[in-house]
């Protein structure tokens, strides 16, 4: 069990690049919790891949509305959890609402935001994974959930486009930018003693995890 100065890691990255195993396996070095999405609690996530148009706003509803009740976890002081490691930011959630909502459905989408977001809980660190969309395609294949093997490619494009645009502008914390697709964080040892190792060294800040020679 690694020592740890931060209360709240978020990661981040966009779908297959491995954020939910990351998650797990911080929380369990740093003797923390681990907040986890909860996609397959969405009963409109199906059909949002079969039929994007038809279904957009109520998946993404039904995101919303299960975020923002996750990270109220967050307002409750829980002396005996000194670590949360969360594999999403509520911020997040208008990346996919600008994506996938047509305009008048954001105005709507936007109103109902506004009204439950509040001030969300500011972590003390993101880790942001990137990969490229061929190599996530990949891991969507392999993990073989049924609702995703289908993905439009274009749309994975468009959305780490957007998580690009989104973390090139982000300041408000100490943010590890991670190329998914050459450090393997999973099953790894190696990459993610280093990780660890960085970690302990991180204060304020943009860095970069760079694969280990070999």
């Amino acid at each position: 069990m690694a020592d740890s100065e931060f209360t709240h890691i978020v990661i981040e990255g966009p779908i297959g690049v491995g954020k939910t195993t990351l998650a797990r396996r911080l929380a369990e070095s740093f003797g923390g919790e681990a907040v986890l999405e909860m996609p397959q609690d969405n009963p409109f996530l199906e059909k949002f891949y079969a039929n994007p148009t038809a279904n957009a706003l109520p998946t993404q509803l039904s995101f919303l509305l299960q975020r923002v009740q996750q990270l109220q976890i967050f307002t409750q002081q829980d002396m005996f959890t000194p670590l949360r490691v969360v594999d999403f930011m509520l911020e997040k959630d208008r990346l996919f609402a600008e994506l996938t909502l047509q305009a008048e459905e954001l105005k709507l989408y936007e109103q109902v935001y506004s009204h439950l977001a509040g001030n969300p809980p500011a972590p003390d660190l993101v880790i942001y994974l990137q990969a490229p969309v061929d190599v996530l395609l990949d891991r969507i294949a392999l993990r073989g959930i049924a609702c995703e093997v289908h993905m439009d490619p274009a749309y994975l494009e468009s959305l780490v486009a957007a998580y690009t645009h989104f973390f090139y502008h982000y300041e408000a914390a100490p943010l590890v930018i991670i190329n998914a697709a050459e450090i393997d964080l999973a099953h790894g040892d190696a990459d993610y003693l280093e990780l660890l190792r960085q970690l302990r060294t991180i204060k304020k800040g943009r860095h970069y995890l760079n694969p280990l020679p070999f």
